[in-house]
């Protein structure tokens, strides 16, 4: 399946900010299932792309001058492989054991992956725990912040696909299985979720497999990954800091579309 993506996000400020930084994690790169056709971004200034820590493609988008507005796009073509269930990448799975403070197992989440998994580690027990996290967390935009922990998630039975993702790696790592926090994109033509999306993956096997807590799924066919991390603060798409401006606006607007392939047309 090849997809097509339009992502803006678009800040306003009451008064004008005197200088901002945006870490902007919005560039796919080619992985086993996925292979990147084209890829734009749209930014105030031409910005030189790097690497950061877990492989992502990472722009550093620094505003010195006043501004009253800031809007970043995002646009392009990846090619989406339906059949892998598994990627496969040179790095330690180990670093993705450990916790934070997104993602902190407290005794209640310890004690709900213990009864979901008994003593099974593999992907079927997995699967079981993602069932059961999708029945105690219900989806509830607004329920949560950004800021809010998969402990404070669970306990509060609400949140939405960044909660699931945290809450299924406090799990995960507290079973000993590393795991991961993914941002990216999901084609769904019957969803009510926004196209903008947030799953887990577990090291199973050798392998990374995946698991969308929100949406029930456990193949990654219609899913475009950004960027991964040890939860969403590492792999969000856009996060930024500023100085002034007041009250702050945001709106992100995106599409995600499939696009015939060319032995398709």
């Amino acid at each position: 399946m090849r997809l097509t993506i339009s992502h803006e996000t678009a800040y306003r400020y009451e008064d004008p900010v005197r200088s901002s930084i945006q870490y902007l994690r919005l560039t796919p790169h080619d992985t086993e299932r996925q292979q990147v056709f084209s890829w734009h971004l749209d930014l105030p200034r031409p910005v030189r792309a790097q690497v950061d820590p877990f492989g992502n493609i990472l722009h550093v988008l620094s505003l010195d001058e006043p501004h009253s507005e800031l809007i970043i796009r995002a646009q392009g073509q990846v090619e989406i492989d339906e059949q892998f269930e598994a990627e496969h990448d040179a790095g330690s799975a180990l670093p993705f054991l450990r916790f934070t403070r997104l993602t902190e197992a407290d005794e209640a989440l310890r004690a709900f992956a213990e009864r979901q998994c008994r003593k099974r580690r593999d992907r079927s027990a997995l699967i079981e725990l993602m069932h059961g996290l999708h029945e105690r967390i219900a989806y509830t935009p607004g329920a949560t912040l950004v800021e809010t922990c998969a402990a404070q998630a669970f306990a509060g039975g609400a949140g939405v696909c960044q909660d699931h993702a945290h809450a299924f790696l406090a799990c995960a790592r507290s079973l000993g299985i590393p795991a991961r926090y993914v941002s990216g994109y999901l084609f769904d033509s019957d969803s009510q979720h926004l196209a903008s999306h947030a799953w887990a993956e577990a090291w199973l096997d050798n392998g990374w497999y995946s698991f969308d807590v929100t949406n029930q799924l456990q193949r990654p066919e219609r899913h475009l990954k950004l960027a991964v991390g040890l939860d969403y603060l590492d792999a969000c798409p856009v996060r930024g800091m500023r100085r002034g401006g007041g009250f702050e606006q945001m709106h992100a607007k995106v599409l995600v579309t499939p696009t015939l392939s060319a032995q398709q047309q």
